[in-house]
């Protein structure tokens, strides 16, 4: 490596001169080859090349403290302790009172064994500390550079007393005490920063959850050292935002939704605070504290400014509630059904609003009023101020809950409105792709195929797997030679789900199972039981037919579709985090190129961070 610098420049000079320059002579007219050269020497360890050079360099120019330093650590680098003392005193006498320059004839005495006479000197560079803000980082980054931490936490300790400020540096000396292991220390640091800038309250936040890195006793610490400051400064709403936060931490979501409320009544805040709050919990998977959270702005009554989120955060809660229920529980069904009506008559405006295509699939899919739905929407379409896009998926929901009711011509016919109307956009690939899985299920595989062969090649990752996997399927079990009829009694056992006809959907999966054991199929309708059993409530009967794809057919299509839903079954449903993590691990290290990868990942590093252990 060290010649293919110095050929490259012989050869450069050839071609302009005619002539080749010995390598002597050019790193004398060039400094630029000698400091290369130099370093070269002491990456290759001959420091009794690099010496002379960097000598030559710095006698050129004294001033440079970079050669300067450059120089030091060669000398100390090689053991020449006596040449490193000589360059530092000279130092000294061009660089006056710069402690760094004091620090380094104690770099020198330790290298050298000379402990005490280190020290000393590391005082008195220690000393020179003026409060002066360039000279106290110089000096304290140097420290640190050179292993003395200790002396480096001095320094900024005594910058702060000096300056008379108590809270300054504290982000470097929260990095410092970090280092060092002093855990208490950086916390205290870190929550300084707050005092003079409570702008980055979720910054600070980031580096204590570094710091802490999941230590249960490191986390007690910090409640502990939050609490303190809570006490001494009652008023500071800061401290209380970090005991929240730390309960969360904990999981403890009961003790941070009393911290919030008790803020929240300090200081006058109308819930602005619970609502972020009870958003965070929902997030996170507590759906029981984001309800309270809801019901406790609400109970403000209906002049609180924040009443009409809440109301809109208490539906999304119970939605999801019932969603992870089954079978569907009708009081929690009739609760939301209400929630809804008494909100769209307090805000009608909302009735064109996205979320009333939530009510109506409420009442179609989990109160089976089709009819309802269907009117519902119907009217939403018939407002003026419906945006585009928002009346293009209600049409495509209304199109889905005709198949319901078996109006296969009706669905197709909103399918296509959707599909003229959006022809460039992701909406009009929706509709596309819901004609053609209608096409699948009515057995017209043929056509089918010829939408889905597009649609693989969609730029919404979303449709083109789910096309993928309908094209592949209908693929391999229709060949020329091949008996349709078992993918033709597999399309209606999808259509029968779809339209919740659980029981006869298994039926006829049971007697593909039964009368075809050697189709192809066998995967698909494993995974296609599972979503029965989990639809009627059947919990360790999905699981069985999810983890019979996970022993039999891992490695086709549908390996990481099992995984996936075992995680989230375990995790939304059975409450059994551990098993929930044992699931998203298994896909996150067996199927890394899965669509699901990214919640998989997001979801396995909230349950990590929570102190949550796969299970085996």
């Amino acid at each position: 490596m060290k010649y293919k610098h110095m050929l490259l420049r012989g050869v450069f000079s050839l071609l302009i001169t005619g002539t080749v320059i010995p390598l002597q002579v050019a790193a004398q007219t060039d400094p630029n080859i000698n400091i290369a050269l130099a370093r070269q020497y002491v990456q290759e360890k001959a420091y009794d090349k690099a010496i002379p050079v960097f000598k030559k360099i710095y006698e050129q120019a004294p001033f440079d403290k970079g050669v300067y330093d450059e120089y030091l650590d060669a000398l100390l680098l090689a053991g020449e302790y006596t040449a490193a003392e000589e360059l530092v005193q000279y130092m000294t006498r061009i660089r006056r009172e710069d402690p760094v320059i004091i620090m380094d004839l104690g770099r020198v005495w330790e290298a050298a064994g000379k402990k005490k006479k280190a020290l000393e000197q590391f005082d008195l560079a220690l000393s020179k500390v003026s409060g002066e803000d360039f000279r106290t980082r110089q000096l304290a980054d140097a420290f640190a550079r050179n292993g003395q931490r200790e002396y480096a936490v001095k320094t900024y300790e005594r910058a702060r007393t000096m300056m008379q400020n108590p809270y300054l540096y504290a982000t470097e000396l929260a990095l410092l005490y970090g280092k060092g292991g002093n855990t208490e220390a950086a916390a205290n640091a870190l929550m300084d920063v707050l005092i003079l800038q409570p702008h980055v309250l979720e910054d600070i936040k980031s580096s204590l959850l570094q710091l802490i890195e999941g230590d249960e006793k490191k986390l007690a610490l910090l409640q502990k050292l939050i609490v303190k400051r809570v006490t001494a400064q009652p008023d500071n709403p800061f401290w209380i935002e970090l005991l929240t936060w730390v309960y969360t931490q904990k999981g403890d979501y009961e003790g941070a939704f009393q911290q919030i409320t008790a803020l929240d009544k300090k200081l006058k805040e109308e819930g602005q605070r619970v609502i972020q709050f009870s958003r965070a919990s929902f997030k996170d998977g507590h759906l029981h504290i984001a309800l309270k959270g809801y019901d406790y702005v609400l109970a403000k009554g209906t002049a609180s400014p924040m009443n009409e989120e809440a109301r809109e955060g208490k539906i999304e809660v119970l939605q999801a509630r019932l969603a992870q229920t089954r079978p569907v529980d009708p009081k929690q069904l009739n609760v939301l059904l209400q929630e809804y009506e008494s909100f769209f008559a307090e805000y009608p405006q909302y009735r064109s609003a996205p979320l009333i295509r939530n009510y109506a699939m409420v009442q179609a899919r989990y109160a089976h009023n089709i009819d309802t739905a269907i009117i519902v929407l119907q009217e939403a379409l018939r407002a003026p101020n419906m945006k585009k896009d928002v009346a293009g998926y209600c049409k495509l929901d209304l199109g889905d809950y005709h198949l319901l009711k078996g109006k296969i011509w009706d669905a197709s016919l909103f399918y296509a409105q959707v599909d003229k109307a959006f022809k460039e956009d992701m909406l009009g690939e929706e509709a596309r792709f819901r004609n053609a899985k209608l096409a699948y299920y009515n057995g017209d595989f043929k056509w089918a195929q010829g939408q889905l062969s597009v649609l693989k090649a969609s730029t919404t990752e979303l449709i083109a797997n789910d096309a993928l996997y309908l094209s592949v399927l209908i693929t391999e079990n229709s060949p020329v030679d091949s008996n349709l009829t078992p993918l033709l009694r597999f399309a209606a056992a999808d259509l029968l789900l779809f339209q919740h006809k659980t029981r006869e959907s298994d039926a006829l999966l049971d007697s593909i199972a039964t009368h075809f054991p050697d189709n192809e199929l066998m995967d698909d309708i494993c995974l296609l039981r599972a979503k029965i059993a989990e639809e009627e409530g059947r919990n360790d009967d999905a699981i069985k037919m999810l983890n019979k794809i996970l022993e039999h057919y891992a490695d086709d299509v549908l390996g990481d579709d099992a995984a996936f839903r075992l995680a989230q079954l375990y995790d939304d449903r059975l409450k059994d985090k551990s098993k929930a993590l044992q699931y998203y691990e298994l896909l996150i290290t067996q199927y890394p190129g899965s669509t699901y990868i990214q919640t998989a990942r997001a979801r396995y590093q909230q349950l990590s961070a929570a102190g949550i252990n796969p299970s085996s």
